[in-house]
C-alpha cells in the first residue's frame, strides 16, 4: 500500500493547471502529421507559460469513432519515447502518462523506465497508469486482453511492483503475485524523487477506486463530468479507502477536463461554433453549448475560474485541460494563450 501522508498537499496556486498535450494527426488546429517538432512546441509553450504539467497518452493508434467522428485507425507518436524526448526539450514543467496501460509493458521493464525517465527529467516524472479499455489495439498487436477483473487485478499487481522495486532502489526487491514476480532485482540508479515518482490511476468505475485506495498515490478522471457527479464518485472512493483502512484525504486528485474559455459571453459562443466546424465528422452539429458545457469547464475567464475553484474544494489539486471535444487536442491555438494570459493569473 502507498505511504499515507494525512491531507492532500496544497500549494500555490490553490490548484494547478496543466495541458493534455497534442500528440495524435487529429489533435492541431490544422490537420497533419504529429510530428515531434509540433508536439514539443505545445509542451514548450505550457511551459513558458506557467502551467505545471503536460499529460501524453498511451496508445498504439485512436479512432475518432469514438467521438462521434470518422472511423479509421490514426497516427500519434509513442508515449514513453515521446515524454523522454520531452525532458530534454524542457526544464521545469512535469511529464505525466494518462494513462499508461497495463499489458504493454511488463512492470519489472516499466520500473526501470519510470526510474531512467525521473533521471533524464531531473524528477519531473508522474506515473499513471490504467487498466486498459481499447482491445482492438491489444488484439491487432498480439497482446492478451484479459476479462475487466482480470485487468484490474493485474494493474493492481503491476502498481504492487512498482512501490516495491522504487521505493527499495538502488536496492534489490522483490515481489510475488498471481501475475507478476520479481525476485531480488534491483533499479539502479533510481528515481530522483523518493520515495518514487507519483502513481496515479485513471478511470471512475466503483472497483477501479477500490484499487485507488488500495494501492495508487492518487486519482485521476477525465474528461467530462459535473461536480455533483464527482461528489458521488468521491462517496465511493470515500468508502473503499474506509475498507482499505486508508485516510480519504491521502488520496491526490487530477481531473482532465475538456475546456473551452472566451473573453466574454458572446466570444465562448463563437469560439463555440468554431470548435463545432473544427470537430472531426461534425461530432458537435447537433450538440447544444448549455448541453456541453454542463460537464465540462467552459465559460469566460472569471466563469473557469470560479468552476476551477469549485473543483478546487472538492481536493483537486490539477486540472489537466484538453482544449476540444476529443482528448489530447486544440482546435485554435488561442486557447491556451486565453488559459494562460486570463485564468492563471486569477488563481494565483
Amino acid at each position: 500500500m502507498p505511504e499515507h501522508s494525512g491531507e492532500v498537499s496544497r500549494e500555490e496556486p490553490p490548484v494547478k493547471l496543466g495541458l493534455a498535450l497534442p500528440h495524435y494527426d487529429f489533435s492541431f488546429p490544422r490537420p497533419g502529421p504529429a510530428t515531434f517538432d509540433r508536439v514539443a512546441g505545445y509542451a514548450e509553450r505550457a511551459e513558458s507559460g506557467g502551467l505545471s504539467e503536460v499529460w501524453v497518452s498511451d496508445h498504439f493508434w485512436s479512432d475518432l469513432a469514438r467521438y462521434g467522428g470518422p472511423p479509421g485507425r490514426r497516427g500519434l507518436l509513442e508515449c514513453w519515447t515521446t515524454l523522454s524526448a520531452l525532458a530534454a526539450r524542457t526544464s521545469s514543467v512535469r511529464l505525466g502518462t494518462l494513462v499508461l496501460a497495463v499489458g504493454f509493458r511488463p512492470p519489472p521493464l516499466l520500473a526501470k523506465m519510470a526510474a531512467a525517465l525521473d533521471q533524464l527529467s531531473g524528477g519531473r516524472l508522474d506515473l499513471g497508469l490504467g487498466a486498459g479499455w481499447y482491445q482492438d489495439e491489444y488484439e491487432a498487436n498480439g497482446i492478451p486482453f484479459p476479462r475487466p477483473g482480470e485487468r484490474l487485478a493485474m494493474l493492481e499487481e503491476c502498481l504492487g511492483v512498482l512501490r516495491a522495486m522504487l521505493d527499495a532502489a538502488p536496492a534489490p526487491a522483490s515481489y510475488h503475485g498471481r501475475f507478476f514476480q520479481v525476485s531480488d532485482a534491483p533499479v539502479n540508479p533510481g528515481p530522483v524523487q523518493r520515495p518514487r515518482p507519483p502513481l496515479w490511476v485513471g478511470g471512475r468505475r466503483d472497483r477501479l477506486l477500490g484499487t485507488v485506495a488500495r494501492a495508487a498515490d492518487g486519482w485521476n478522471t477525465t474528461w467530462a463530468i459535473s461536480h455533483q457527479q464527482y461528489e458521488a464518485r468521491l462517496e465511493v472512493l470515500r468508502a473503499a479507502c474506509a475498507a482499505a483502512d486508508r485516510p480519504f484525504q491521502s488520496v491526490r486528485r487530477s481531473l482532465g477536463i475538456a475546456t473551452l474559455i472566451g473573453r466574454d459571453a458572446d466570444d465562448v459562443v463563437e469560439r463555440w461554433r468554431r470548435l463545432q466546424a473544427w470537430a472531426p465528422g461534425g461530432a458537435l452539429d447537433k450538440v447544444e453549448l448549455a448541453d456541453w458545457a454542463a460537464t465540462r469547464l467552459v465559460g469566460t475567464p472569471e466563469e473557469v475560474v470560479e468552476q476551477l475553484r469549485r473543483w478546487d474544494g472538492l481536493g483537486v489539486e490539477q486540472v489537466v485541460c484538453s482544449f476540444s471535444n476529443v482528448p489530447f487536442a486544440i482546435f485554435e491555438d488561442e486557447q491556451l494563450d486565453l488559459l494562460v494570459e486570463l485564468v492563471l493569473p486569477r488563481l494565483a
